[in-house]
């Protein structure tokens, strides 16, 4: 495995204006996330993580200081170049589910796949193998509104890792679930990231939730500590 960094992260700000006032809410974040590391992003709502994590994903512009994403600076890009590198490096995982409704479970997870140019048979292949991990072999042909919270938010796990990502980027992945239910599916994340050998960065609010992860890192202020 490679020891170069899957994200580098040097001095990277950014700042809004609401109301004629100008907001710091990144303020030089410096971060470096090995090949198959699990990362937790902590810090409480409005802290900055989601601001963070678009810009780890390559999701929106105005920010200042360097992205390094699997080696390319990501700074230097025109957009399509950025849209390129997230589609062959990076998964998402947001806290709302975000399927597809027309589509059934196995659908959802097959779609991004052939986006990326993979043939339908394996596309299938493999996402009936990721949702069978996952524990969902028997909802393969339900469609989202016939699915639980938990089970939602599985699909969605299996689609952000279903084209083999180096990094999975997850904003509070579990934060619409119950207690139980989030541990459920954190749990089975966790497992399936680390079965992959991707590496994560996993916004969160919960410190109990964070301590399962490799590193906890704190935004404070527009700030890591």
């Amino acid at each position: 495995m490679s020891s170069e960094p899957v994200v580098r992260l040097t001095n990277l700000a950014r700042s809004f204006e609401q109301g004629g006032v100008k907001i710091d809410v990144l303020r030089g974040v410096n971060l470096q996330i090995a090949p198959g590391e699990i990362v937790a992003l902590l810090g409480p709502s409005g802290s900055g993580k989601s601001t963070m994590l678009q810009a780890v994903g390559l999701l929106e512009g105005g920010f200042r200081g360097k992205i390094e994403i699997a080696g390319v600076d990501a700074s230097a890009l025109p957009p399509e170049g950025r849209t390129a590198l997230r589609r062959e490096h990076l998964g998402f995982v947001y806290q709302f589910h975000h399927l597809l409704p027309d589509f059934n479970a196995i659908e959802n997870v097959v779609i991004p796949q052939l986006v990326h140019g993979t043939a339908r048979d394996r596309s299938e292949e493999r996402a009936s193998a990721i949702l069978t991990s996952l524990g969902l072999g028997h909802r393969l042909s339900h469609r989202p509104s016939q699915l639980s919270g938990g089970e939602q938010q599985r699909v969605a796990v299996a689609r952000a890792l279903a084209n083999r990502p180096q990094l999975v980027l997850a904003d509070e992945p579990t934060g619409n679930l119950d207690e139980k239910t989030a541990d459920v599916v954190l749990d089975q994340f966790l497992a399936l990231v680390r079965g992959e050998g991707s590496a994560a960065l996993v916004a969160t609010h919960n410190e109990r939730l964070a301590a399962k992860m490799d590193r906890v890192v704190r935004l404070h202020e527009g700030l890591l500590e």
